[in-house]
């Protein structure tokens, strides 16, 4: 086994980790990048465009897996910075407290939140960003949307996996669900 597992990043090879898959959920992140005003009101959402884990092309939030021996804070700004890019300048406090987990199920009956995969659970962050974001090839495009917007049926019909509701259950979290 100890050929199998990356040491330096803690993770494991493809065929191990398709095991893993298989028997034990996965722990992830999802933070909802979102621009503020003076105030601490959002006054815009970012959304990725990229290709999701049931073969889509949507509209999502940043999403990954947490490494071993990693803390949650450490795999935000991993994740933050490989999909907004280095200069997103994400605002995470030290330790940080998720608005809501999300439980991703193979079934899309049972949660509402899917991914065909595996089992994962999530630990949901709404995230300030302050600098300039510049997708990574990771994305095929990040979009700024109202919060208005972010919910429109427009929006929502680009989603898939269950992340409109993560939207909706993020705006709500800070009190700027319209």
């Amino acid at each position: 086994m100890s050929e199998q597992i990356d040491t330096r990043t803690g993770w494991v090879s493809p065929d191990v980790l398709n095991d893993i898959r298989d028997r034990v959920p996965l722990v992830y992140v999802d933070a909802v990048p979102v621009r503020v005003d003076e105030e601490g009101r959002v006054t815009h959402v970012g959304m990725l465009l990229r290709q999701a884990a049931d073969g889509t092309i949507s509209r999502m939030v940043v999403s990954g897996r947490v490494l071993l021996n990693e803390r949650i804070r450490e795999a935000l700004l991993r994740h933050l910075e490989k999909d907004l890019g280095p200069l997103a300048f994400p605002r995470i406090p030290p330790e940080p407290a998720p608005f809501t987990v999300v439980e991703y199920f193979q079934d899309p009956n049972i949660s509402g939140f899917h991914d065909p995969r595996h089992h994962a659970v999530s630990l949901a962050f709404v995230v300030p960003v302050t600098g300039e974001c510049s997708p990574t090839q990771q994305a095929l495009d990040l979009a700024w949307f109202t919060p208005e917007q972010a919910v429109s049926q427009e929006v929502r019909r680009e989603m898939t996996l269950g992340h409109d509701r993560l939207i909706r259950l993020a705006l709500a979290s800070v009190g700027q669900l319209p």
